[in-house]
């Protein structure tokens, strides 16, 4: 029986530790968000460009580990709490959306290969602004499940 606690204990701290690490991830993504939101027009002759490249980074870096460490954890049948399950099932098709507009964003505006005009980078960020903020929702309904 000790095993049993033992292990269902171990896995909560995996798990809480891994929720701690996705929020981080989209907490520092926000901010860079939120600073080039916050720019009035931009030039990859200037010094946001290195913002905006951070930001991509970081997006991706945040997406893919919801991808990779979070639905693949569930899906593989690690997650054993059907709540779980459930919650990430209905929120599997709007996220995996939402990643394929990431990587679309990232593909434009990663500077680091090539130089994308960034007239419509206002106009992006905030189609991209929202459509963060419906998977952050859903997220946010995945945590809470994962959390109890």
């Amino acid at each position: 029986m000790a095993t049993q606690y033992d292990g269902g204990h171990e896995r909560r701290i995996r798990t809480k530790d891994m929720v701690e690490k996705w929020l981080d991830e989209r907490q520092q993504m926000l901010v860079l968000y939120c600073q080039l939101a916050g720019i009035d027009s931009f030039s990859p002759d200037k010094p946001e460009k290195q913002l905006l490249r951070d930001f991509c980074q970081l997006l991706i870096d945040y997406v893919a580990f919801g991808h990779f460490e979070v639905f693949d954890r569930i899906t593989s049948g690690e997650e054993r709490r059907g709540e779980v399950v459930r919650v990430a099932d209905a929120a599997y098709a709007k996220i995996a959306e939402v990643t394929e507009l990431v990587v679309a964003f990232n593909d434009k505006y990663d500077l680091s290969d090539h130089r994308q005009p960034l007239d419509n980078l206002t106009k992006d960020l905030s189609i991209l602004g929202e459509d963060l903020a419906s998977r952050i929702e859903l997220e946010d309904r995945l945590v809470k499940a994962l959390l109890r």
